[in-house]
């Protein structure tokens, strides 16, 4: 019994002595933060060989302004964490104190296996090692895997709508906001105060200075949540001047953010092989190579094959057609329209031997419908908005995808038993979803399916052509717009009564 109560003394003495630590560790970040920095050295930008007006020295200013701003909110942050920490510390003394008295009175006391890791850090640790964040989880089937929704500074483009949610809107909820802003805040403080290993080069600006991050040089990210886990983010930030993207990774496992990792991505030299299969649809076709030109591509291969059509083959023979080793393929259809930002994305989203990327496009209704108060529907490109009643998220489809050579040949490519149209996306997903590569899935805003009419043919059973006609309708039109035609006849009753009504009271 004196060796039991020797041990709990020494545990007392050392959690006093990190209790004391912490709060010298308060102390010194707080007069670190507070104390002016000085250089005797330092001499003002332009004072000698240059001339800079007052607004450079404002921009300067705000640019300063702007950055400590930042490092007090983060230090708010970072205190508030101690504080949390230095009463869960001052709990387990309190525990700790009483085992011992318990102890001395000579009951023995039994530790509970199932209770959570002692270490806070460490807890929080092992829920982002049990998250899919640096590997990825086997699936059972294309409903298990958790889609990402992405998100810019103004807006969130989202799967979930509901019937009043709409597929892009801003953030309407406070916590919403709050959290993207708190999100997009610890990205730029991990980028502009980088630790020891953090995978990114100090750079410098046109003046020497530091280069410093801000809100403005975020360009887009992505979140999901793992409700057993907590919320993994993926930011991306990029000066208007320089080639090289920030890539951050956040994970808040139902606590504090945790940075994961913070790495610089070069995508200048990155191909992108856009692998379109074909069959008849010559109309189609040229629209899409006038899409395809106006981005300014003009690199192009035909590839013939005389045999009946099968959209697995097709992909199957454009991605082995490439002979010059790895290369970032994008598995598109002839009614697709993508911006360059978009192919941005793709690069951004898909490493080989790690992650693919499959996005979800944006659908596109029939515009004879959607824009029927007009003479004639807009230009295609007015066309590409995101609406409620212009389309949905086509969260159903897995054709559009951005892969790596490497990993489609290793998992084996198309199921070529697939016929036709459809089926073959959904195997090859499924494959990934079995496999260990992260599938990142999310909504993105520069990737549309332009509508075209569908045709159920006569052949198909009552059962086939009820399903081809409900498909159909889904494709046609939104919910509301398809209502107006349904209730036209009604519709046009009521107009014509009430227009019988006015008439007659003027003439009364």
């Amino acid at each position: 019994m004196p060796r039991r109560g020797l041990i709990l003394q020494t545990r007392t003495h050392w959690l006093l002595l990190g209790l004391a630590l912490l709060c010298s560790l308060v102390l010194f970040l707080y007069l670190l933060e507070c104390a002016p920095q000085t250089d005797g050295n330092a001499s003002l930008p332009g004072v000698i060989g240059e001339n800079y007006g007052k607004e450079y020295y404002q921009a300067l200013l705000q640019e300063q302004e702007e950055h400590y701003q930042t490092r007090a909110t983060s230090l708010k942050r970072q205190i508030a964490q101690l504080k949390q920490e230095l009463q869960e510390m001052s709990e387990k003394m309190r525990s700790l104190q009483e085992r011992k008295n318990v102890g001395g009175n000579g009951i023995a006391y039994q530790g509970n296996k199932e209770q959570a890791p002692s270490d806070l850090l460490e807890f929080l640790h092992s829920q982002i090692d049990k998250a899919e964040v640096s590997i990825g989880a086997k699936l059972p089937s294309e409903y298990g895997v958790i889609p990402f929704e992405s998100f810019t500074l103004m807006k969130v483009f989202q799967l979930e709508m509901g019937l009043t949610r709409h597929p892009e809107e801003k953030p309407v909820r406070k916590d919403k906001r709050d959290e993207l802003v708190e999100v997009i805040e610890a990205g730029l403080e991990v980028i502009n105060n980088p630790d020891e290993d953090d995978e990114q080069e100090d750079e410098d600006g046109p003046l020497g200075e530091k280069l410093i991050f801000n809100e403005n040089d975020f360009i887009e990210g992505y979140y999901r949540t793992e409700r057993d886990k907590g919320t993994q983010y993926e930011l991306f930030f990029k000066k208007a001047d320089l080639m090289e993207y920030r890539h951050v990774t956040l994970f808040r496992p139902f606590g504090p953010l945790m940075k994961v990792k913070s790495e610089m991505i070069d995508i200048t030299r990155s191909i992108i092989n856009i692998i379109v299969p074909l069959a008849e649809r010559t109309e189609a076709f040229a629209q899409f190579m006038q899409n395809f030109s106006e981005s300014n591509f003009h690199n192009y291969t035909l590839v013939s094959l005389n045999e009946e059509f099968n959209r697995g083959r097709g992909l199957n023979v454009g991605a082995r057609a490439w002979d010059k080793g790895e290369v970032l393929m994008f598995f598109c259809d002839v009614d697709i329209y993508f911006s360059a930002e978009f192919l941005n994305s793709c690069r951004l989203n898909a490493e080989p031997g790690k992650k693919v990327f499959y996005p979800v496009v944006f659908s596109l209704y029939n515009p004879a419908i959607v824009y029927a108060n007009q003479d004639v529907p807009p230009p295609v490109e007015q066309q590409l908005v995101h609406k409620k009643d212009s389309g949905f998220w086509r969260d159903f489809g897995f054709g559009m995808t951005c892969q790596y050579r490497s990993d489609f040949l290793t998992i084996g490519g198309f199921d070529m038993e697939v016929k036709g149209w459809g089926g073959e996306d959904v195997h090859l997903y499924r494959k990934y979803l079995h496999g260990d590569l992260i599938v990142i899935r999310t909504p993105v805003p520069g990737l549309f399916h332009l509508w075209h009419e569908k045709r159920c043919a006569d052949e198909l059973t009552p059962e086939q052509y009820r399903m081809c006609i409900q498909s159909k309708a889904m494709n046609e039109a939104s919910h509301s717009h398809l209502g107006m035609l349904v209730f036209r006849e009604e519709i046009e009753t009521h107009l014509h009564k009430q227009a019988y009504r006015t008439n007659s009271e003027a003439v009364g």
